[in-house]
């Protein structure tokens, strides 16, 4: 048995935040500057109270109303994001409840980042051609604004908040998934992290009166070491295409578009030209959005889908890269 990304829907919270925007907080730059910089003139950020799995629950009643899938042939809900709603219970059983999926439902959370969604497909794939499951959803989330310190001005014009629905399944009238490449390096994990917000690093009076010009950063603090995050994506993502073209016995050139993780413009075009992939093939989709973490590869997708940029037939290279240090990429087939 084979597995399917059958279909897309993704939410963008309502709240904008544009180079403009910044400008205004930070006069010494302008419009033209960021946008070079970031490859994004909008993000968009979650209200006060609007949380991960509120953009995951938004996304998957978008979901149901876009497409003819009905609640009751859901048996699998996964929800990856990096801000669950509590440390227990997990937050797929409050999605399972708050989207009226059926109690026979399975329900897993897996707590990722920039490779969740392919983590996400992955064990998707395992549930369904296992035969353990025939329609899986899987709900990527994430908030990166509520991490970010508002005078961190390099992670506030790349970020931006969104959730997105994905149907993996058993039908075959939708994208093949094919086989996939995994990889992790730990001992980078400091290069991307967020600070006081777990058990290891707990938040504690010092942290909230040394942050409480910024509301005490209560959530935790992102920090990014940006030249070491290019380097190892430098060092990982051409090996990674390189196996996946490997592992179906393909060329380069029967890739007809590739989809990888929208980390960062500048980054992206990198990789595009280390590894002589034609412009009209490769997507690059932030300027509206920016860097949405474990949703951004579902959205540049779907958009792709809409844009009329893939046809029967068509073969799409899915590759993501980032926190963890982790990699993880796939084929699909149109």
């Amino acid at each position: 048995m084979n597995s399917y990304i059958k279909a897309i829907s993704y939410y963008l919270p309502e709240k904008i935040l544009s180079n403009k925007d910044l400008c205004a907080e930070f006069p010494e730059l302008n419009e033209e500057d960021i946008f070079k910089k970031s490859g994004v003139k909008q993000r968009h950020i979650t209200a006060a109270g609007e949380i991960g799995s509120d953009l995951a629950f938004h996304a998957a009643e978008k979901f149901f109303d876009e497409h003819d899938i009905a609640r009751e042939a859901i048996d699998y809900v996964l929800f990856c994001t990096e801000g669950l709603d509590y440390k227990a219970p997990a937050t797929s059983c409050i999605l399972q409840d708050r989207l009226h999926l059926p109690k026979s439902c399975g329900s897993l959370d897996i707590p990722y980042g920039c490779t969740g969604f392919m983590y996400g497909i992955s064990v998707a794939k395992g549930l369904v051609e296992s035969q353990q499951a025939k329609n899986v959803l899987l709900l990527t989330s994430d908030i990166p604004s509520t991490v970010i310190h508002p005078k961190d001005i390099e992670l506030r014009i790349i970020f931006g908040d969104a959730g997105a629905a994905t149907l993996i399944s058993h039908t075959e009238d939708s994208m093949k998934i094919g086989k996939f490449v995994f990889g992790t390096d730990g001992s980078g994990y400091q290069h991307l992290i967020v600070r006081q917000s777990g058990t290891r690093e707990f938040m504690t009076k010092e942290w909230l009166e040394q942050y409480a010009d910024a509301d005490g950063m209560k959530l935790g603090k992102m920090e990014m070491n940006s030249s070491e995050i290019f380097l190892f994506a430098m060092k990982v993502v051409p090996p990674m295409i390189r196996e996946l073209l490997i592992k179906e016995n393909l060329l380069i050139e029967d890739i007809n578009l590739f989809v990888f993780h929208q980390a960062n413009t500048q980054m992206l075009e990198v990789i595009r030209r280390k590894m002589k992939i034609p412009v009209e093939k490769f997507v690059i989709d932030m300027v509206n959005v920016g860097n949405t973490v474990s949703a951004t590869i579902p959205i540049a997708l779907k958009n792709a889908m809409d844009d009329g940029l893939v046809k029967k037939g068509d073969k799409i290279m899915l590759c993501s890269f980032g926190i963890g240090l982790s990699w993880a990429g796939t084929i699909i087939e149109i």
